[in-house]
């Protein structure tokens, strides 16, 4: 069954009348494995009890509205996190406008009106560091007590670590933020990607270095200037590449771009839809004297890239023998 998606909680109680659903509750951006255990636990338990597995997320990002000022950038766009919510199994998606009004809500408040009026909730799925109500007052535990004199039970879904560390929506921002994708990546349990729109570059790197394509991106959240190890998915097929984000210092560029190379391509697109996934930094963005210098080391990534692909996919049937 395709995953069904609902614009508001009014929507939600028009379409499903009613019926009750089990809930994960959060704003899930990056949906990286510790959402990923989440959404996991819930379907296993709202499908044993023949309940939807419904995710409750929020559009924007409370800290979007009520302050901007130290709003992260966020690792997912909406079209992504629904993307990643279906791929989990889940039947729907409630998406809570979030405004003043919604935030000034306190924890019972929310707690009553929200996840016991309006939505019915035989269950409730967070994780173990989830904040609720006005200015985040409550946590996971107050959930708990709300949920026993509402009806409704409150799951806390323990924590994913990877390599010692909790995984976080902050560690992944920061991981990708330094250009440390291949982290980012054990986190998220796939590649960062981008997505966007193919644009029309100068056509300096087509005439004197080599043809790539640029990324109008829809994400605010860039990795590090430098050049990476990358795939490209364009036009439903998937191309090795290698992709530079920054500033072309060798053609005194001003403007941030991302610029992809894609292996065993040679096609001149100039527009429509791409997403670019980022699998290790190869280096650093630099100025070089010259044009043809440029493209010698260019030349060089594009290569450093094509082997590290092959590496991967060489150990690529190992890991699947042990899974």
């Amino acid at each position: 069954m395709k995953m069904r998606i609902f614009a508001s909680i009014e929507e939600w109680r028009r379409g499903r009348a009613g019926a009750p659903a089990f809930f994960a509750v959060g704003n899930f951006d990056g949906v990286h494995l510790g959402h990923q255990r989440i959404f996991r636990t819930l379907v296993e338990q709202a499908h044993a009890a023949g309940q939807w597995a419904v995710a409750l997320t929020f559009e924007p990002h409370p800290l979007k509205l009520l302050r901007p000022d130290v709003a992260p950038p966020l690792i997912t766009t909406l079209a992504q996190r629904l993307d990643r919510f279906e791929s989990a199994g889940l039947d729907a998606t409630v998406i809570v406008p979030f405004t003043r009004e919604f935030a000034a809500l306190t924890p019972e408040e929310f707690a009553r009106r929200i996840l016991g009026e309006a939505l019915h909730a035989s269950a409730v799925f967070v994780g173990e560091n989830f904040r609720f109500g006005h200015r985040q007052s409550g946590d996971a535990s107050l959930l708990v007590r709300l949920g026993e004199g509402l009806g409704f039970r409150v799951n806390i879904v323990e924590a994913v670590h990877a390599r010692g560390e909790m995984v976080s929506s902050t560690l992944v921002r920061q991981a990708i933020e330094e250009g440390r994708v291949q982290r980012a990546g054990r986190m998220l349990g796939r590649p960062f990607a981008l997505t966007g729109q193919i644009r029309s570059g100068t056509g300096q790197g087509r005439k004197l270095v080599v043809p790539t394509l640029n990324l109008a991106c829809e994400q605010e959240l860039l990795p590090a200037r430098g050049v990476y190890a990358t795939e490209a998915v364009v036009q439903g097929k998937l191309y090795r590449a290698a992709t530079n984000i920054g500033f072309r210092p060798t053609f005194d560029g001003g403007m941030l771009v991302v610029e992809s190379h894609l292996l065993q391509f040679a096609e001149e697109i100039t527009g429509g839809p791409m997403e670019v996934r980022f699998w290790k930094r190869l280096r650093e963005e630099r100025k070089f004297p010259s044009p043809a210098e440029l493209r010698l080391q260019v030349l060089q990534d594009i290569d450093r890239s094509r082997r590290f692909f092959a590496r991967l996919d060489r150990r690529r049937p190992a890991v699947n023998a042990r899974s």
